[in-house]
């Protein structure tokens, strides 16, 4: 495991050579990460070393300060440290324009005091991960995905992160033996096809690790399609290199969801790391979280869309903030994401727009949350809107040319689609296979149990 380590200079740190940055000008909407903080660099070559980049962490309100003296009369960020890591790659702390909350990049990477403020609504597991977790490491919620927790490790921890409560708090990877009975977990349920190898940053692991990991479940017969989630093309890109792309490229087929949540973190290192996975035949996706004073304006995520979408990267998700301890001070209204998704609809192509959803509480799920289109509703006409405002009377079928149609019976615990097509009256939610699942084998605990 590369842990930190402090430089050790007693000098001046210089400033990041200027023969590193690329001579041509950044995509349109990019910005150079330029004036950077004093990094220690030593030589471009050590720069561009991702191992180099994790073993430089910034790690301490010590270090922070020598970074960024301005911020000396500041709180002391010691108690906030030790309760929620910080940790932030030499290369993403120098896209910090500004050492003060009004720079996005410096909000999401550099811890604050708000972080302390908990409403009781506020919980550190707001999506019950540890009910859902039949085997230590594995979350299963829906029917045919799962989830697992490859380490407990990122380069950069992110101040609005969901698994605040324990990421960087021991920074730990997943063993062989706790491998072995999620894999066995995943024969013995063959519904699932989707597993997302997710973190931690899964791709803070050593090419080899992650070898280890995507080889034993693509031995799984029924799992179709492995996603890796990580932010390491936006906080840390030198490690997208083309050892680690060769690798992935066996185990196709393999899709990767990364995490830029602002314009800024589009530089040129982190879009050609997009697009060497994308040469790769990686499909890339991008979840987005809408955050309070960094993202919050729609005119910020139509740039960020339109940049990912001229890299190959597909907004997926947009993300209301969860309701994590911690993270009070991002959260947004319901409403202002509403009201971003109505700005896109029309001014982008539904290529580039993400669905906003809502990760409910107490293990709900992704709920998406959309303007209203669908205006009312007769047996003969709808009544749906644009996103102009315009009104158009949709005709339905006349029911005399519709014959009667079998549906299939549902494998799984009736939905809302089951009560449209009138075949249950009720739900009763008790009754799900996923909660009768989690009563049976899925007892609270921590979610560290899942690593080694």
């Amino acid at each position: 495991m590369i842990m930190t380590s402090d430089s050790g200079e007693a000098a001046p740190k210089p400033m990041r050579p200027a023969e590193i940055v690329e001579d041509e000008p950044p995509p349109s909407g990019c910005t150079l990460p330029s004036p950077a903080p004093a990094i220690p660099i030593g030589s471009p070559k050590k720069w561009d070393d991702w191992r180099w980049q994790m073993a430089n962490r910034i790690r301490s309100p010590q270090q922070l300060l020598r970074f960024f003296p301005e911020l000396r009369n500041g709180s002391d960020l010691t108690p906030l440290v030790s309760k929620y890591p910080m940790a932030i790659t030499p290369y993403y702390a120098s896209l910090i324009h500004e050492a003060n909350p009004g720079d996005p990049i410096f909000q999401m990477a550099v811890p604050q005091m708000q972080e302390l403020i908990d409403p009781p609504f506020l919980s550190p597991d707001p999506l019950e991960e540890c009910h859902d977790m039949p085997v230590p490491g594995m979350v299963h919620r829906y029917p045919d995905r799962a989830l697992v927790i490859a380490t407990t490790m990122c380069s950069t921890y992110c101040r609005h992160c969901t698994r605040k409560r324990v990421a960087g708090t021991r920074e730990t990877s997943i063993s062989k033996r706790r491998l072995e009975q999620i894999a066995e977990y995943l024969q013995q349920h063959p519904q699932i096809h989707d597993v997302i190898i997710s973190g931690g940053d899964p791709l803070t692991l050593r090419t080899d690790q992650l070898e280890m990991i995507l080889s034993r479940i693509r031995q799984v017969p029924s799992v179709q399609i492995i996603r890796i989630g990580t932010r390491v093309p936006v906080v840390l890109p030198q490690r997208i290199t083309e050892n680690l792309c060769r690798m992935i490229q066996k185990y196709h087929p393999i899709w990767i969801n990364t995490h830029f949540n602002h314009p800024r973190e589009l530089t040129p290192e982190s879009t050609q790391a997009c697009q060497m996975l994308a040469n790769a035949g990686v499909p890339l996706g991008n979840q987005s979280v809408l955050l309070k004073g960094i993202n919050d304006r729609p005119q910020i995520i139509e740039e960020l869309c339109r940049g990912l979408v001229r890299n190959r990267v597909r907004p997926y998700y947009l993300y209301q903030c969860d309701l994590v301890r911690g993270v009070e001070h991002f959260r947004t209204r319901l409403s202002r994401g509403i009201e971003i998704m109505e700005y896109l609809r029309g001014r982008l192509s539904g290529l580039a727009i993400p669905l906003f959803v809502v990760d409910a509480p107490h293990g709900g799920g992704k709920i998406p949350v959309l303007p209203t289109y669908l205006v009312t509703q007769s047996p003969t006409h709808t009544v749906l809107r644009n996103y102009e405002g315009m009104l158009i009377a949709y005709p339905e079928p006349h029911e005399e040319t519709m014959g009667p149609v079998e549906e299939p019976k549902p494998e799984s615990s009736p939905g809302v689609w089951e009560m449209l097509d009138g075949q249950n009256s009720v739900i009763r939610p008790e009754q799900s296979v996923r909660l009768t699942r989690r009563r049976q084998c899925c007892p609270a605990g921590n979610l560290s149990e899942g690593v080694e």
